[in-house]
């Protein structure tokens, strides 16, 4: 018994000891940081709006801490092929994920993914919002979204829509609408929104739900009306066009949002301090009109708040795929 209790004391002291190096560790750890050059890692081609916050993030950062942001694209599967790369990532804060709304809060419910999408990343700053717009073709004759609805009910079957892709943000904005509209349209799949808009502005699809970069020029010269936009509020921009929750379905919300999420386990210090540094890079003037030519506005947050975030948008877009059945193709 003598035996026993002065094993468990030694071991007792052990992992006190170990406890008090580790916690001394980290903020060492921190400070340190970063030592060496920083992946960013992008889901998507270069020229996107989460490419250009994640260069125009990671120019700064360079310039703050002198060291290199490398700009990695890795698109493909909705965004599973980069976080695939980063969840396996060592955990130290020299990976960085530019995290969306399709891969890392919609793509857990319509794919079996090879990394869980909620364990295995480690939020730090939701960075960006972007607004998402109902529009049609201007010469459509529809001219508001309650014309839309009554077409749609008077032609069960004739109505389509498109969408840049299985799990995108402008696909599931739309599936709730439909069903707060209680109609049905055929989805046609493309591989962007841009070649969705060019088919609608060419009349073989009806409506879709895109981001303002994507559709604003369009609206702008004529050859397609924006019908509502997803946001809480109307835009400054587009003053004259109604929220969709202005129109009949209080609380409707859907936009698409960028973030900045590293591999889960990294140590906090260093996600505090990235995080902080994010947060002080996005108020900074020119960025914020950096992102604002994408259509962005731009947010920062504490790793909590995102978290609580992503928590939240993930339960949502799950009853959607739930209740529309949605699989990933």
């Amino acid at each position: 018994m003598r035996q026993s209790f002065s094993f468990l004391s030694c071991r007792s002291r052990w992992l006190a000891v170990m406890t008090v190096a580790l916690a001394a560790v980290a903020p060492a750890a921190a400070q340190d940081y970063p030592a060496k050059s920083i992946q960013f890692v992008v889901p998507y081609p270069p020229g996107g709006a989460s490419d250009v916050v994640a260069r125009t993030i990671g120019q700064k950062l360079s310039e703050a801490w002198k060291q290199p942001v490398v700009i990695e694209n890795r698109p493909g599967a909705n965004g599973i092929i980069a976080m695939s790369h980063v969840a396996k990532s060592a955990p130290d804060g020299y990976t960085l994920l530019m995290g969306n709304v399709g891969p890392n809060a919609i793509n857990p419910s319509i794919y079996k993914l090879p990394f869980d999408a909620a364990k295995d990343f480690q939020p730090v700053s939701l960075t960006n919002l972007v607004p998402l717009m109902l529009v049609v073709n201007a010469n459509a004759g529809i001219n508001s979204v309650e014309e839309l609805i009554a077409k749609a009910k008077a032609a069960p079957g004739r109505f389509s829509y498109g969408t840049g892709g299985t799990g995108t943000a402008g696909h599931f904005a739309m599936e709730l609408f439909m069903m707060n509209a209680g109609i049905r349209m055929e989805r046609i799949s493309y591989k962007g929104d841009g070649l969705a808009l060019q088919d609608m502005i060419g009349g073989h699809i009806h409506a879709m739900f895109t981001t303002g970069p994507s559709s604003l020029a369009h609206v702008q010269s004529g050859r397609l009306k924006a019908l509502a936009v997803g946001t809480k509020n109307r835009l400054p921009h587009l003053p004259n066009v109604p929220t969709v929750a202005e129109l009949g379905m209080p609380g409707f919300e859907a936009v698409s949002w960028g973030g900045v999420l590293v591999p889960a386990n990294t140590p906090k210090p260093v996600v505090h301090k990235l995080n902080a540094e994010i947060n002080r890079i996005l108020k900074m003037p020119e960025v914020r009109e950096a992102l604002s030519k994408t259509g962005s506005e731009t947010v920062g947050n504490s790793p909590e708040e995102f978290e609580s975030y992503i928590a939240f948008e993930t339960g949502k877009w799950a009853k959607v795929a739930k209740i529309a059945n949605i699989k990933g193709e």
